[in-house]
């Protein structure tokens, strides 16, 4: 079923010069819409813009994520070049420790905090006062199954993505009806983000999933550009798991 509302309409994808954010850019647009991709290597993100088809299509603004001048200035470009602001995909994400929660430093689980649940916030609240607010739209903010669930080794992430959960049910109380807003929550799929998960053990991980494979970034990028999409017009507050259905029995 193709998807409906996304010809001629502008996204935001943060964290889009590979993986899953590249992923929903390329998917977007395939359905016809224009996009800004933001990342912080600059030569990436220019060599993302050119695959998505050049600056007809795509629009690179690099830059940290969580740094107000790096938002304010990809909203202001996104405007100026493409005329409006309809979508937001929240998809940068960090996970700079690993081990035990309680052996994180402050200063790792802020910056964690800082970049998974405080600049989704920030982004949210610019582009709804560039466009959205008056024109509608809708976001979706990318999460992870280890904000549902213990997530041993990656505890402190596992805390800021369920943060990101409920983060995405209160503004989406807030936003309505103008602005709908939900989240994805992906298992282990196959990005340089997360490699160290299933490094030299593939089948292994793999054979815990009922699917019998990991996920690839176009299995995310589908579920986001539906929730994007004129389909899922009376959809909002919900997170909608993509994990090849390991959450059934248990596995990562």
């Amino acid at each position: 079923m193709a998807v409906d509302g996304l010809k001629n309409r502008v996204a935001i994808v943060t964290g889009a010069s590979r993986g899953i954010g590249f992923g929903v850019a390329r998917a977007l647009v395939e359905a016809g819409a224009k996009v800004t991709i933001t990342a912080r290597k600059p030569d990436p993100l220019a060599d993302a813009v050119e695959n998505l088809g050049g600056a007809d299509v795509a629009l690179g603004v690099p830059g940290k994520a969580d740094d107000a001048g790096h938002q304010d200035e990809a909203v202001r470009r996104t405007v100026e070049t493409f005329g409006r602001i309809d979508f937001l995909v929240n998809n940068t994400g960090i996970n700079p420790v690993y081990g035990p929660i309680l052996d994180v430093e402050p200063e790792a689980a802020a910056k964690t905090f800082g970049v998974n649940v405080l600049s989704p916030l920030a982004w949210t609240r610019k582009v709804r006062d560039a466009w959205m607010g008056e024109h509608g739209g809708a976001i979706v903010n990318v999460s992870s199954i280890a904000g549902l669930r213990t997530s041993p080794g990656i505890g402190m992430y596992g805390v800021s993505k369920a943060a990101l959960i409920r983060l995405t049910t209160e503004l989406a109380q807030e936003l309505a009806p103008a602005i709908r807003v939900n989240a994805v929550a992906p298992a282990v799929v196959k990005t340089s983000f997360a490699t160290a998960l299933y490094a030299d053990k593939e089948d292994e991980v793999a054979a815990a999933y009922p699917m019998k494979r990991l996920g690839v970034p176009s299995d995310v990028a589908g579920v986001v550009t539906f929730l994007l999409s004129e389909q899922a017009a009376w959809i909002t507050g919900q997170t909608l798991v993509v994990d090849g259905g390991v959450t059934l029995g248990g596995g990562l």
